[in-house]
């Protein structure tokens, strides 16, 4: 215990907690229904309230009544302490106290979370220590050892700043029925092209499984135009995904002619690109292939781009795990 916290104080950041953050803190906190839930909310405002300060002297903008940590309806329902970044997305910013060496994260801010900063509050004294930052928390304990020195949440930001995450397609996203513009259900882009006159499905369209991994495979599908007059030689991508025991992600993509044409258009490419832009895995349809699939097996956060081409046309999706 006293090595840990000796390395987290070797680069801990100490801020004031300043007497608007009290105040702030103290009527949030006199708005719950009981004290266990009042100093919940008072811990978690505070927290968030110092790593605004810190980001605000850093000149990173942030947006502290749109999360949702001020909100009284989640401060109620939920235990959040999040801060948002105009852009990027919500930053986690969760309290503990001097004697704690690991810190709650309570499952509702696994997702939607571009990273965690974790915040010794010492009242005492009437200031704060950011101990460090993690990219990601999928337990709900973390040992305070597995952290990150602040800095690394301010590469971080730039990093994001440079990659917008909007650009990404967030593939875990989609094992809780959130999916980004664009993505749906085979069944439902089956209904929405059968309803259009230049389209008919001669056989629905399945990608194979078996049974006891039946519920876990998510599905979600999306028409590609290479820019080709031809009506009918727009294309079908799939996205197929599924969970693994050694917690990596299964992905399967198969690219399927549609509408009037058996076949996909002879020369037509499926490409899997890694960041920086090199050919993973490849695929190209010949004279009689009515679909080209791919498969792999990615990490949690592992970037990747998929490419569909022909001739000098090409479009590219880019998703992360």
């Amino acid at each position: 215990m006293t090595n840990t916290t000796n390395k987290l104080d070797d680069f801990a950041i100490i801020l004031p907690i300043s007497q608007a953050a009290r105040t702030t803190a103290q009527q949030f906190a006199n708005n719950q229904p009981n004290s266990q839930k009042a100093e919940q909310v008072r811990l978690n405002t505070l927290a968030v309230s110092v790593v605004n300060d810190y980001l605000q002297m850093m000149e990173v903008p942030t947006n502290l009544t749109a999360s949702d940590s001020w909100n009284p309806i989640m401060q109620l329902c939920a235990d959040v302490a999040d801060l948002e970044i105009p852009s990027l997305g919500r930053l986690e910013c969760r309290p503990v106290q001097s004697h704690e060496q690991v810190c709650s994260i309570p499952p509702e801010t696994w997702e939607e979370r571009i990273g965690y900063v974790i915040v010794q509050v010492d009242e005492t004294n009437s200031e704060a220590k950011l101990l460090g930052f993690i990219k990601k928390v999928t337990t709900e304990t973390l040992s305070l050892n597995q952290l990150q020195p602040i800095e690394a949440l301010i590469d971080r930001l730039e990093q994001l700043k440079s990659s917008p995450v909007d650009a990404w397609v967030n593939l875990s996203q989609w094992f809780i029925g959130q999916c980004e513009a664009g993505w749906q259900t085979i069944e439902d882009l089956w209904n929405s092209l059968e309803a259009r006159p230049a389209y008919a499905f001669r056989s629905p369209v399945s990608t194979p499984e078996t049974a006891s991994n039946q519920q876990a495979v998510t599905r979600r599908a999306k028409l590609i135009d290479l820019g080709i007059q031809i009506v009918n030689q727009q294309v079908m991508l799939i996205m197929e995904i599924a969970p693994e025991t050694n917690g990596k992600t299964s992905v399967r993509l198969q690219l399927h002619a549609i509408g009037n044409q058996i076949y996909l258009p002879t020369g037509v490419e499926l490409k899997v690109l890694d960041t920086s832009g090199a050919v993973f895995l490849e695929a190209q349809a010949r004279s009689a292939d009515n679909y080209l699939q791919l498969q792999f097996r990615g990490e949690l956060e592992e970037q990747f781009s998929v490419q569909v081409s022909l001739d000098d046309m090409s479009v590219t999706e880019n998703f992360v795990i």
